[in-house]
């Protein structure tokens, strides 16, 4: 028994360092040339604080530590590192302990006892690398769901920014609407004043009195989206449902919010390695690849040893005398030879997943270069956009201090102040929507470039 042992261990050896299936390698892609960028804040882990708000800083803290579905991807990433360990475990022996009595009898004869005691052990040798397939398998598949857990924070605290950015803006459109709903006001309070005494025609009343009521339409509308862009942010956040529909949100004017003059100018050489959602693509991908060596795997043999010994005697006071001790050890072998076509099937379904994954990559970079142009191109355009519509209220702001003046003296009929006060409430209510896109546009830069960036292994 010892030297059938001893050949198996030999032949154990030999075979330990085969492995079944293809190694993986990174897929080669057609990518654009990169450049070397200092990216600075942008891949911080705490990217928001470029915008220098505390209220924002503070917001993102209460969301990554009470958001519900960070919470959920983290206990996924618990959840891979207990499948890692156990398919680390099932390349390790197994040892385990062993013990019975029993009392057995006839009817013409006297009972007899039996009592035992000892332990078993068992090793399955991974000659086709089965299970240190699998063990890759389960590796890659931890870094892809630590790579998901980055996503979803991502994700997370690019909401809150975009969120609050809303928040803040809508909150501004408000104000302004309310500003000049309070000059309608007065506008139809002097008409009606002048209609009653014979200043003024009907129809100038009631072309004030319209233009009252768009604004208050405008106004409701503002106050409706601001009203949602609270409780849409409380979920952000995590809070409980009272909180969500009781409690009350602060918020950094949208002017004082620091827009930051420097952004890169080009897609980074490393992109691939900076995306949390490449990285868990990737991770699939090598999971996927170990899986088809282990499918593999199943058409050779397996061989198990098993050992085991203690005592064995028909008095328990006499259990563990000297005499009393026992001792086997065998060796199994099990070679599938019909299976009815399940081996084919799961080597065919290992490599089926394997073309999936790797289209999921696939898209995954496009996506990333993709993500990355739009929110370099959208930053450039939304900070031009921001310059004309400043230029714009300041001009249509000096023309309606021009008109109240021409009107009050009569040089200019009621229609031609009311274009000019229009044209202001819809240039001031589009700057502060500009300037939530610049603000969002930067959000986008983080978002693409993968804020919060870490160095992921190299396969």
């Amino acid at each position: 028994m010892r030297k059938e042992l001893t050949v198996l261990t030999v032949i154990s050896l030999l075979f330990s360092g085969c492995l079944m299936g293809p190694n993986y390698k990174r897929p080669e892609l057609s990518l654009p040339a990169g450049q070397e960028e200092d990216l600075g804040v942008f891949v911080s882990e705490k990217w928001w604080e470029m915008f220098n708000d505390p209220v924002l800083n503070a917001l993102e803290e209460e969301a990554l530590a009470n958001n519900k579905d960070l919470t959920v991807a983290m206990a996924k990433v618990e959840e891979a590192r207990a499948k890692l360990g156990l398919a680390y475990a099932d390349q390790l022996p197994t040892l385990d302990a062993t013990g019975y009595a029993q009392r057995t009898g006839i009817a013409a004869g006297h009972p007899w006892a039996q009592y035992n005691i000892g332990l078993t052990a068992a090793y399955q040798f991974d000659f086709w690398g089965r299970y240190r397939r699998l063990s890759e398998a389960a590796r890659a598949e931890l870094l892809s769901t630590e790579s998901q857990k980055d996503t979803v924070r991502l994700t997370l605290t690019a909401d809150v920014a975009n969120y609050y950015f809303s928040y803040i803006t809508l909150k501004e459109q408000v104000e302004i609407s309310k500003r000049t709903l309070q000059s309608r006001k007065e506008s139809v309070r002097i008409y009606l004043v002048r209609y009653k005494n014979g200043y003024s025609t009907e129809l100038d009343l009631k072309r004030v009195e319209a233009e009252m009521a768009g604004v208050e339409a405008s106004l409701a509308e503002f106050e409706r989206q601001f009203a949602l862009s609270q409780t849409a942010l409380s979920m952000l956040l995590g809070r409980s449902p009272k909180e969500i529909i009781e409690g009350k949100l602060e918020g950094t004017p949208l002017q004082e919010v620091k827009v930051i003059p420097e952004v890169p100018s080009g897609i980074p050489a490393d992109l691939l390695r900076r995306r949390p959602d490449v990285r868990a693509a990737e991770g699939m991908l090598i999971a996927a690849n170990a899986n088809i060596g282990a499918a593999r795997a199943a058409y050779f043999p397996n061989i198990v040893l098993t050992a085991s010994g203690g005592y064995a005697s028909d008095q328990l006071g006499t259990l563990v005398a000297p005499g009393t001790s026992f001792w086997n050890a065998g060796a199994g072998l099990i070679l599938p030879i019909f299976q009815g076509g399940k081996i084919k099937s799961q080597n065919r379904q290992a490599k089926a997943v394997y073309k999936q994954m790797l289209a999921s990559y696939e898209k995954a970079a496009q996506n990333a270069y993709r993500d990355t142009y739009d929110a370099l191109t959208n930053n450039q355009y939304y900070r031009k956009i921001v310059v004309a519509n400043t230029s714009q209220v300041k001009a249509l702001a000096r023309s309606l201090d021009l008109a109240q003046k021409q009107q009050n003296a009569g040089l200019i009929d009621i229609l031609d102040l009311l274009d000019v006060e229009r044209n202001l409430l819809s240039a001031e209510t589009s700057l502060a929507a500009a300037r939530r896109n610049q603000l969002s546009a930067l959000v986008a830069i983080a978002q693409a470039l993968g804020g919060g960036w870490r160095e992921a292994p190299e396969n």
